[in-house]
């Protein structure tokens, strides 16, 4: 049997398990571990133990238990709370005001998560009430909770990019920055959508009534501004000594997490549920990416024992006569697909042993590859059947949101993000631009 049937018998049962409902990390194990033993002995077990060793090398994995408890314990904590009331104060006299600052408090979520389910989770039980009962049309402000949720895998710290970094053996400092200004791009573009739509339409978000701006006095506004800036003064402390250079990514990790928890104690909120909460979910999200990338690299190293990259790289350049660019269309198109039907993780895992190679042979930069890859994860994250999103929404939203009203809020968002993810791809140098700057100092 040849090489090339053998790597197509690999991923076929492993898209057979993954269909059969096993978990990721399970059937792209079993498939990588039974094929490396099958086709080199007993010594094939090696790649398996190989790549646990390397994932327990690798320095900035550290970053992803620290970020992951910050989050948690700002989450749990409702410093959340203040920073959207902030927003609604300051930003209530414009047009779709309260939907605006719902997406800047979404932004500033992510820079202290990197996950969709944080953003979400705060949304939905927050913002999505107040959002209702204001009158905002239900349909904008679902689509709005949802895009805005899904900012938290692009804008630092991502957690997908760490996967995407380990997988794609890649440095996550570049990735993080390189992701800073297509996340700010795209939000940019929420905002523009947003305040287009209710001043052409003000009944979608009506601006806050004359009578309750003059009930909220400049001493309220000043005391919610500082209020809302302490997760602000978290996110600065942990980032800027990193840009500069004073601290490593690992150190700037541990800064942010040390800073959430005197955040919280100041506040008087970090109790001992607060601290249980958090640890437990760490510990739960940290073991499942790290059962997820030992699994990808075993399965990625059998990949490239066999070749299979070459051969791929040789039907679509040579039998299909496609350049890069037609390759590359392809590949984000096949995302877009996929992510009807499996989450960013499984995406990654199954995909990247042959496109993150084939990338690389083509000539393109891999840091802004993964600003490609972590953008179409987000669109992945809301389109149906399987949007990982909509999942979320349906389970937290009150019973006047329906199914129906998720699916069509998403429409119009997913166009904006199809959007920045073609400019992204025009200009490489809006993802490029940032980490060659910091790292070429």
């Amino acid at each position: 049997m040849s090489y090339d049937m053998i790597a197509i018998m690999m991923f076929s049962t492993m898209m057979l398990m993954m269909m059969t409902g096993q978990r990721v990390f399970g059937a792209i194990g079993f498939v990588a571990v039974l094929a490396s033993v099958s086709l080199w002995g007993v010594g094939g077990s090696d790649l398996g133990f190989a790549a646990a060793m390397k994932l327990m090398k690798w320095y900035p994995l550290l970053t992803l238990p620290m970020f992951i408890f910050m989050g948690y314990v700002l989450s749990e904590s409702r410093l959340a709370d203040d920073l959207y009331r902030m927003f609604h104060v300051w930003m209530g006299p414009v047009p779709g005001g309260l939907a605006i600052g719902t997406i800047l408090l979404m932004v500033v979520i992510s820079a202290m998560n990197g996950l969709s389910v944080a953003g979400m989770a705060i949304g939905a039980t927050i913002a999505l009430p107040e959002l209702l009962r204001r009158n905002y049309d239900k349909l904008m402000v679902t689509g709005v909770i949802q895009a805005g949720s899904s900012l938290g895998i692009l804008v630092p710290p991502s957690v997908v990019l760490v996967l995407y970094a380990m997988i794609a053996r890649q440095p996550v400092g570049q990735l993080w920055l390189a992701g800073v200004f297509p996340g700010l791009m795209m939000a940019t573009l929420f905002i523009l959508y947003i305040w287009l739509r209710c001043k052409v339409t003000p009944s979608l978000g009506p601006v806050l009534s004359a009578e309750e701006r003059a009930q909220i006095t400049r001493a309220e506004k000043l005391r919610l501004l500082r209020a809302g800036l302490l997760p602000l003064i978290i996110f600065v402390s942990m980032m800027v000594p990193f840009v500069t250079g004073y601290t490593s990514l690992v150190e700037s990790s541990v800064v942010g997490a040390m800073a959430s928890v005197l955040a919280a104690i100041i506040k008087g909120r970090f109790t001992w549920a607060v601290f249980e909460t958090a640890t437990r979910e760490t510990l739960a999200i940290s073991c499942m990416f790290m059962w997820i990338i030992l699994a990808a690299l075993a399965f990625g190293a059998v990949f490239d024992g066999l070749g299979a990259v070459k051969s791929i790289e040789g039907f679509f350049v040579d039998r299909l006569g496609l350049s890069a660019w037609q390759i590359l269309i392809m590949m984000q198109l096949s995302y877009l697909i996929m992510g009807t039907f499996l989450d960013d993780t499984a995406m990654l895992v199954i995909v990247a042993p042959l496109y993150v190679p084939l990338v690389k042979a083509l000539g393109f930069d891999l840091i802004w590859y993964g600003v490609l890859y972590t953008i179409t994860c987000q669109i992945a994250y809301m389109t149906p059947p399987f949007g990982y999103n909509l999942f979320l929404m349906r389970a937290m939203a009150p019973k006047e949101v329906t199914i129906h009203d998720i699916y069509r809020s998403i429409v119009p968002f997913v166009c904006v993000m199809i959007l920045a993810l073609a400019i992204v791809m025009a200009f490489p140098e809006i993802a490029l631009w940032l980490p060659n700057h910091v790292y070429s100092r």
